[in-house]
Order: C-alpha cells, then structure tokens, then sequence
C-alpha cells in the first residue's frame, strides 16, 4: 500500500462530513420552525414528529462521530506508511473504511426514520385538505 492510497479518502470523507453537517442544520431549521408555528393548530402533528426529531439527531451525531473517527484513522494509517510501518498502516486503512461503511450504514437508517417524518407530514396535509371540501 502506497501513501496515496488512504489519501484517496480524505476528499470523499469531507463531502460526506459536509453533507452530514447540512443534515444536521435542516433538522435544526425544522425543529426551530415548528417551536415556533401555532400550537393549537398543529398540535398533534408537533407530538408525532417530536419523538422522530429526537432520533434523528441522535443517529446524525452517530454518523458524524463514526466520519471524523473515519478521517482521523485514515490520518494515522498515512502517518503509519511515512513511519514504514506498513502492517499497522494497512489495519488502520481497513478500520478507517469499516468506520465509514458504518457511518453510511447510520445515515441510510436516518434517511428512513427522515421518510417516515415525510409521510406524518403528507397524512398532516391529506386531513387539512379533506377537511376543506
């Protein structure tokens, strides 16, 4: 293994750190918005979503710590290969891509939990509308 090889990480483990990052700030935006709308209106929907915001947040801090140790594993496998400890270097690269498996595999759980807040909203909207006509 060359030192180029876990270099090849550190772009792909910035932009998933960055979009990891706006996840984050979504949900922030969401959560302010919906401290902030009419509570006798969307009552019911505001208790539905609370529970499912709370997760989220938990399984983006998840995905994030699991990247930057990703990211930080990687830089001691580069720093293992400048030393020549080629063994150690190549351990630390294969913990450095089971790290970012894992934090994939937390984010597409997120993505889920994200599609199922989709759906309260829909039904939310759905009941509005029939109570129109």
């Amino acid at each position: 293994m060359q030192l180029t090889t876990p270099a090849l990480l550190f772009p792909a483990i910035s932009l998933l750190l960055l979009a990891y990052t706006n996840r984050f700030l979504v949900l922030a935006q969401l959560i302010r918005q919906l401290h902030g709308s009419d509570r006798e209106h969307v009552r019911d929907l505001v208790q539905r979503q609370i529970y499912n915001l709370r997760k989220r947040i938990v399984l983006i801090r998840r995905m994030q710590a699991l990247g930057v140790s990703s990211f930080i594993v990687c830089t001691l496998s580069m720093f293992a290969l400048f030393v020549d400890y080629q063994t150690l270097a190549e351990y630390l690269f294969g913990l450095s891509l089971l790290l970012l498996v894992a934090s994939l595999l937390v984010s597409l759980y997120e993505i889920a939990i994200s599609t199922q807040a989709i759906e309260v909203e829909l039904e939310d909207l759905d009941l509005g509308r029939k109570m129109r006509k």
